[in-house]
């Protein structure tokens, strides 16, 4: 016995299937999609149910997220310093920090909250580029606490600012050699770790918010931001635990019914895991095992390169920086494919964090040495975030059947410290370069790397249709695309780069039923009005889920 139909109707439904590209109704049996049309052809698969739910809405295919953090979900258990405003899964509203002053009293105000005196105060969403001339290290963390440890987390997730109660007790001091400790210029430590291994050798308080990180709290705080963005698939690119709990963690979240979002769990060893790259691809692909219709392991692969443009530690090509210096490789070139290769042979995916265009070149350099070792079709191994690529680097991505994952919403984040402090505006017009990419036909997705910048295909889509800053100025005019790529950027084809295109992506017989369900159609807004589409929630597997 067949189990029931039912048949949702729609004002209009955008299915990005070319062959079939618009709608006003779409059957679903089982969680997966019979077919779209109109109400009456969709009648052909028997007895139904019609559903009116969506009657005056529009529907597209759920918003696919190819880099992100479920991270987030922990952050947002501590305190937000952020420049921007920003709304925490709870539904609060935490407004931007738009001074140091402002940042230094939110702090005094949530340190004089603790009762514990050993417990040290956690912030996140810091960005010093905001405040051109100043600092938020030691000497200005030290009027918040001279006796408790203060840790405040960089928005770019590469940086960490300290006090110097914080560096006495995890014994940070002048002497110490480890590299991403910056000092002043007479070798005075100034209270800034850059780059992961300085960030964890805070003892303090990275195990503290390693656990926040992979609680399953953390992991349904996200779920529910992706939901009120409209994003049924999602990813956590490389920020979590592979021990045996937390995988049953992962397990008992994302399975769960009322979990919100697919999710797509790639595989690193940045935080514990066998060092020798062989047994890393075996771990990874073994991973496989645990995955479900909802949760997905052992196909995808992290490794880092380098660090964040705004935070001054990405990789670039010469001339380097505005002020001449360049930043730090994350892992050193020899070793970086001895890891790909491994990757590479075992059938997994590898995502490549690429920030400057110099951390591109490796990849596109080691990518082609490999595939001369090993020729593999479809790997579909992905340049991320890959914002100062040229196009010379964009025809070697498609002549090696590379893809890129590219940060848009930096244009509208940082865009303009970068015209004037980071990398200059020939550059500054040339980042997040997607009409180039589209002209060298390279396949591009664009992501949110929330917790960098909020979850959200509807920002996403604004960012490369307008190519906006903050303050108002279009940076890359020649680079835009139309509604309907953007659309396409961040559904079908995020779908291809996690090998999920055969279920995800499009609305068409036989992939799962995942919408995004818009008030507005995205076609007929003004295109400066993209990202205040009111989104009614998701639909993910036939079953609906309301924003709140």
């Amino acid at each position: 016995m067949t189990s029931p139909v039912t048949i949702y109707t729609a004002k209009k439904i955008i299915t990005m299937n070319p062959a079939n590209p618009e709608a006003t109704a779409v059957a679903v049996r089982d969680g997966r999609i019979l077919g779209t049309g109109s109400p009456e052809d969709m009648a052909a698969w028997g007895p139904h149910q019609v559903d009116d739910t969506f009657a005056g809405k529009v529907l597209i295919p759920g918003f696919v997220e190819a880099h992100s953090h479920t991270v987030v979900g922990g952050f947002w258990k501590f305190v937000y310093v952020g420049h921007y405003d920003r709304i925490a899964p709870d539904g609060k509203l935490w407004t931007g920090c738009k001074s140091v002053a402002e940042i230094i009293e939110r702090l005094k105000e949530a340190e004089a909250q603790l009762t514990d005196p050993d417990e040290p105060l956690i912030a996140w969403g810091l960005d010093p580029i905001y405040f051109p001339g100043e600092n938020v290290r030691a000497a200005e963390l030290d009027q918040v606490s001279t006796t408790r440890p203060v840790y405040v987390h960089h928005v770019s997730g590469h940086i960490v600012s300290v006090n110097s109660a914080l560096m006495r007790r995890d014994n940070i001091g002048a002497d110490s050699e480890m590299e991403g400790l910056v000092r002043d210029a007479d070798g005075q430590l100034v209270g800034e770790l850059q780059g992961m291994p300085a960030i964890m050798s805070v003892k303090s308080v990275f195990p503290r918010l390693w656990a926040s990180f992979n609680a399953d709290d953390a992991k349904w705080s996200f779920g529910r931001l992706a939901r009120n963005a409209g994003v049924t698939t999602a990813t956590e690119l490389g920020a979590s635990a592979i021990t045996p709990e937390a995988i049953a963690s992962w397990q008992t979240v994302v399975n769960d019914p009322d979990f919100p979002t697919r999710m797509v769990i790639a595989y690193s060893t940045r935080f514990g895991g066998p060092s020798d790259p062989n047994e890393m691809a075996a771990q990874a692909l073994s991973l496989a095992e645990y995955s479900s219709d909802k949760l997905r392991l052992g196909t995808l692969a992290k490794i880092w390169l380098d660090g964040s443009i705004q935070g001054y530690t990405a990789r670039i090509r010469w001339p380097h920086y505005l002020d001449g210096r360049n930043g730090l490789w994350y892992v050193a070139p020899e070793r970086f494919k001895e890891e790909m290769l491994a990757y590479h042979k075992a059938g997994l995916t590898l995502h490549v964090h690429a920030n400057g265009d110099e951390a591109t070149e490796l990849f596109l350099d080691t990518l082609e040495q490999v595939l001369i070792e090993a020729p593999r079709p479809d790997h579909r191994h992905t340049a991320q975030h890959n914002q100062l690529a040229g196009a010379d680097q964009f025809r070697r991505m498609a002549k090696l059947g590379a893809s890129a994952n590219m940060f848009i919403n930096h244009i509208y984040y940082w865009g303009d410290q970068h015209l004037t402090d980071t990398v200059g505006p020939e550059r500054a017009h040339q980042m997040n370069a997607l009409g180039t990419a589209k002209r060298e036909g390279v396949q591009f997705s664009v992501h949110s790397d929330e917790m960098v910048t909020p979850v959200g295909g509807l920002m996403l889509m604004w960012c490369a249709v307008n190519r906006v800053t903050a303050s108002g100025k279009v940076l890359g005019e020649n680079e835009r695309l139309s509604v309907y790529d953007a659309l396409k950027a961040v559904t079908v084809d995020a779908a291809y780069q996690l090998k999920m295109d055969h279920e995800v992506g499009t609305i068409e017989c036989g992939k799962w039923a995942d919408f995004a369900v818009l008030e507005q159609d995205p076609f007929e807004v003004d295109p400066m009005a993209l990202k205040d589409i009111p989104v009614w929630g998701t639909v993910v597997g036939g079953k609906l889920f309301p924003a709140e």
